[in-house]
């Protein structure tokens, strides 16, 4: 019979910014946003780091946003000339781009109409069409069009808008993870084993992770799946492989 589980909702995500780039900032995004589209259900595929151009980031936008579900961007839709974001995402679905009303609304809850300047308006330029993203703290929105949700990088503000736009995305089921120690077996040891199971099991995704601890070195077997037979399964089998190994060391 053929498999009727739903197909898994993906996403990308796409940091912009030459002071990523260069290291000047330390990007806190990623693994915010990884662990928040997890819980959600929602599968991380890829990340891209571009720099603030035009040219790179209309190419990474094209085609992430046509590989996934979902394209999460950060970075560059603030009020300077490098905050480019917003022009080069209405340039790749192909609309225009002017000042919103309801944006502009929501920079004067914040801004004095006196002090709305030209460079305070560039954060109100939001691509015809696209939906605007609340941002409680600095007032200025992000949006989402089609299926690219546009953000800032700081990350708090980030997180707000993440927050916010989280209700209008379609989930999936959640990934369960679940871990099996292998205490101090080299990870040389169980490979081989590890890689039968993990052949037997293609329903589950298996890895092993190493590290060091004040009590010396350890080595942790992750299985993750979305059928809790198939990780059930895949578990005592690793678990069987780990306890046979660690009684032929003993």
């Amino acid at each position: 019979m053929p498999d009727a589980s739903p197909a898994p909702v993906t996403a990308a995500i796409l940091v912009i910014g030459d002071e990523i780039l260069s290291g000047r900032t330390k990007d806190k995004n990623i693994g915010y946003i990884a662990e928040y589209l997890t819980n959600s259900g929602i599968d991380l595929r890829e990340v891209r780091v571009v720099p603030d151009v035009a040219e790179e980031i209309v190419g990474a936008v094209n085609a992430l946003r046509a590989r996934y579900t979902y394209l999460f961007t950060t970075g560059g839709i603030g009020p300077t000339h490098d905050d480019i974001t917003a022009d080069c995402v209405a340039q790749a679905v192909g609309v225009g781009i002017d000042v919103d009303p309801r944006a502009k609304a929501m920079l004067l809850e914040r801004i004095k109409p006196e002090d709305l300047n030209e460079a305070r308006l560039r954060m109100a330029r939001i691509p015809f069409g696209a939906e605007l993203i609340e941002n409680p703290i600095s007032k200025a929105p992000g949006f989402m069009i089609e299926n690219v949700i546009v953000m800032a990088g700081v990350p708090s503000i980030m997180q707000a808008m993440l927050d916010s736009v989280a209700p209008r995305l379609k989930t999936g089921a959640r990934v369960i993870a679940e871990t099996i120690e292998a205490g101090n077996l080299p990870e040389g040891g169980y490979a081989e084993g590890l890689a039968a199971i993990a052949k037997a099991h293609p329903g589950v995704s298996i890895g092993s992770y190493p590290s060091m601890t004040p009590a010396g070195f350890r080595n942790q077997i992750v299985v993750r799946g979305r059928e809790p037979e198939a990780l059930a399964a895949a578990r005592s089998a690793i678990e069987a492989l780990v306890a046979r190994l660690q009684a032929e060391r003993n």
